[in-house]
This record gives structure tokens, sequence and C-alpha cells, in this order.
């Protein structure tokens, strides 16, 4: 949850955090940006220090690392300092979704692994959901550094769950050492293998349709929709819901439905979803509910392929689960930056194009998946 918490949380902050720190709402889109950046990069690094080093201990010390980040941000004199510790923020958030998705697959298999995967993608989903809500609120009671010092506080207190009574998952038996050049030797591999490659896209352009909501919000509810900061729900309520019932959808599916056709299934609903959004951004004028409410249908699409396209991609590295991890998120991470840093940007402020952008992103991923479906193994 510390991710999307670390994006969401602020929204509604934007402006006063711009006028605060002296920055234009362009300048403070690269908070985003470079915590997205930063992520992404060291992403690639905290699966195969767990594969290394256990699961336990990264995911403690990192979340740690967060909490010093986030007061960091609290207490950030200027701009240029918020930004040196959003990347601290971000170069830390990525172990616990990372890690854990390795540590699913350390302990389950088949359906199994894709119903437990659904339920901690549920769980993701309340995060966004709940802070930009949390966010308005406390922007009125303490400002915008107490939204940092409650990050600070979450991740101690998480840090401290985990120390009592996470489990080590991967013994050192199963272990592979740490280093640069295995390192970049097995990212190579999966680099040249097409699937590996065609998934990680897939999950790319898929979740980058609804990121792009995502980030745009604060100029679609702030200056399209005309909303106050305390009314952020309004987007993230529908979209975190449709991604919460695209997990429950895939929990329900796992074992019934083979891998192949659970994905497609998804794209179904995405694609009543992106008809429904376009339909009503271009004939509609903006407004509560219409403008909001397909994109929680796209939301179902989404979340309903998300854990069966991260279990195909972990499984075809079974002694590098936590790399597979890492490559699959700096990829959906770096594309996530570059979707807040220059498409959002360009786009926020135009619900049609807003709309459009997000259909290409669908389409694109669907057009990979096809290409992806014939190189699948045999069910």
């Amino acid at each position: 949850m510390l991710g999307p918490f670390s994006i969401d949380t602020f929204f509604p902050a934007f402006r006063a955090m711009g006028l605060d720190l002296g920055v234009s709402p362009a300048a403070m889109q690269q908070t985003i940006s470079v915590y997205l950046a930063a992520y992404a990069l060291m992403s690639l690094f905290h699966g195969p220090i767990s594969d290394a080093c256990g699961r336990r201990r990264p995911i403690i010390a990192f979340t740690l690392l967060f909490a010093l980040a986030s007061a960091g941000c609290a207490f950030a004199p200027d701009f240029h300092s918020l930004l040196v510790f959003r990347a601290l923020q971000g170069m830390a958030a990525g172990a616990g979704l990372i890690v854990g998705r390795a540590i699913i697959r350390d302990r389950f298999a088949g359906p199994d692994a894709q119903r437990l995967m659904s339920n901690i993608t549920l769980i993701f989903g309340i995060a966004p959901a709940l802070a930009p809500v949390v966010g308005g609120w406390l922007l009125g009671l303490g400002g915008w550094r107490s939204l940092f010092a409650l990050l600070a506080g979450f991740s101690v207190l998480l840090s401290l769950w985990c120390l009592l009574a996470l489990p080590e998952t991967h013994p050192a038996s199963a272990r592979s050492p740490f280093a640069a050049r295995p390192l970049a030797q097995i990212y190579g591999q999966m680099l040249r293998d097409p699937l590996t490659r065609r998934l990680t896209l897939v999950s790319m352009f898929n979740f980058g349709a609804l990121f792009l909501y995502i980030a745009s919000a604060p100029a679609l509810i702030l200056d399209v929709l005309k909303l106050s900061e305390r009314e952020f729900a309004w987007l993230f309520v529908p979209a975190i819901g449709g991604m919460m019932t695209g997990a429950l959808l895939s929990g329900r599916l796992a074992g019934r439905r083979t891998p192949a056709q659970t994905v497609e299934l998804a794209y179904r609903l995405m694609a009543v979803g992106t008809a429904c959004n376009l339909g009503a951004a271009l004939l509609l004028p903006p407004g509560l509910p219409w403008t909001v409410l397909p994109i929680g249908l796209v939301g179902v699409g989404i979340s309903c392929a998300f854990p069966t396209l991260a279990l195909l991609l972990l499984d075809r590295y079974p002694a590098h689960r936590g790399a597979a991890s890492s490559l699959q998120a700096s990829f959906m991470l770096l594309f996530n930056a570059l979707i807040a840093g220059l498409l959002a940007p360009l786009l926020a402020h135009h619900p049609a194009l807003l709309a459009g952008g997000a259909a290409a992103l669908s389409l694109l991923g669907f057009l990979v998946w096809r290409m992806a479906r014939g190189l699948l193994p045999a069910a």
C-alpha cells in the first residue's frame, strides 16, 4: 500500500504545496515523475536482493528507509529538497510490492497462487481509494506537511509489524548470490525472451490506461470538474472500486478458466469500459457521474488480468522470481513516470483527449497480448 499512498495522498495538496514552495503546477507534476523514476530504477534491485538475502530483511529495511524519506519530505525547506526526498521514497517504496509477489509464489502455485495474488490486488486497491480522501481531510487539519508525517508513521508501524509477524519464505539453500555480472546476465536472458517482453508490455500498457487518469487527477478534479480538494473520491472510488471488483473476479476464476481465458475475458470488460468512456467524453460535457464511472469498468478488466499476467511471468523463472517481479515492476513504473511527466500534462485538461489516450493504451495492450498468447505453453 505504500506505493499508491505515496502518490495519491498528496494529490489534494497540489495547489497548496505549489503556492507554499513557489512552483508551478507543471513543476509539481515532477514530484510524481521523480518518485516513479527512482521507484523504477530501484525496482531492478529489490527482487534480486531478496533472492540473495531472503524476503524478510529487505522488506523491513526498505520500509524503515521509506519512513525516513517521508519524514524528510515533511520537513523539506524548499522544492528541490522535496524532490530529493521524493526520490528516496521511490527507491524504498517498491520492496513490499515486488518482494511480496515473490513471497506469494514461494508459498503457492497454480489456482491457489492466483487466488492469493487476487486478494493482494484487492488489498492494494484500498490504498488509492482511501489516500486522496485522507489527504483532503488532513490538508484542512494540518497542512500538506502532515500528509508526509502520516506516511512516515504508517511505514514505521508496517516495519514493526513485519519484524514481529512476517516469516521468511526463501530459505538459504535456495538463494542466489547478488552480483552485478550474473544479475545483468539474468536480466539479459529475460529481455531476450519474446514471451517475457510481451507479458511485461501487456501489463505496462494495461495499467498505463488507468494511471493516465490517476496522474491527471489534480487537473481533472480541480480544474475540469471544478470540485474541491476533499472531493477526489469522485474519481478514485469508481476507479479503485473497479480494480477491487476485478481482483475478486480473478480470484473466482482461478481454477475454473485457463490463464488465457481469464485475460481474454478481462479484455472484453476493458473494451466495454473504454467504449463507454469514449462515448461519455465525446458526447457529453464534463460532469458527474458520467466522466468518472466508465473508468471503473476499465479498472475491472485491468485488475482481472493482472494477477494472471504476473504469475505467467513469475512461473517462467522459478529460480529468479524476485528478479522477474523486479523487471515487470521496473518497466511499468518507468512507463508510468513518462505518463505522469509527459502525457498527463498534455491531456489532463481535455476529457476527450484523456479518454482517447487511455483507449490507445488499452488497444496497445490487447495487440501485444494477442502476440503473446501464441507463445504461451499448452495449458
